[in-house]
């Protein structure tokens, strides 16, 4: 059964990107793990990990066109509790936390480099 193991983040301030994931890592129940040869790795507290990183060839470019970043978490109050701890560090909104459908509750930002995360609570992650 394959999985994902990492997503990397790119980064043009490689100190900035830090202290925010830094500081918002913990919210989601994780820590910073290591550091790498390009960067460093966090885990979350579901077990997957984020490696900020910096670009092999320069800086980071402009964060992909819907390419984003979906992080589900524990409890429902969690989606607006991490969007607005985002926002706090610097993050810039891309949608306000609220039901998304029937699926769930959503919160969207783009961190200090414009990547782009979901955070997100469904009902169906129980059945």
């Amino acid at each position: 059964m394959a999985q994902i193991g990492y997503v990397c983040l790119g980064t043009s301030d490689f100190d900035r990107a830090c202290a925010f994931y830094d500081a918002l890592t913990p919210e989601l129940g994780g820590k910073k793990l290591f550091p790498t040869p390009q960067g460093v790795m966090y885990r979350l507290g579901g077990g997957a990990m984020i490696m900020v990183t910096r670009p092999y060839n320069g800086e980071a470019s402009h964060a992909g066109n819907g390419t984003m970043l979906a992080i589900n978490v524990d409890e429902q109050s969690d989606v607006a509790r991490i969007y607005e701890k985002a926002l706090s560090l610097g993050a810039t909104c891309e949608g306000k936390p609220g039901a998304r459908g029937a699926f769930g509750d959503f919160a969207y930002f783009r961190d200090l480099d414009g990547n782009k995360i979901a955070v997100f609570w469904t009902e169906r992650q129980k059945k």
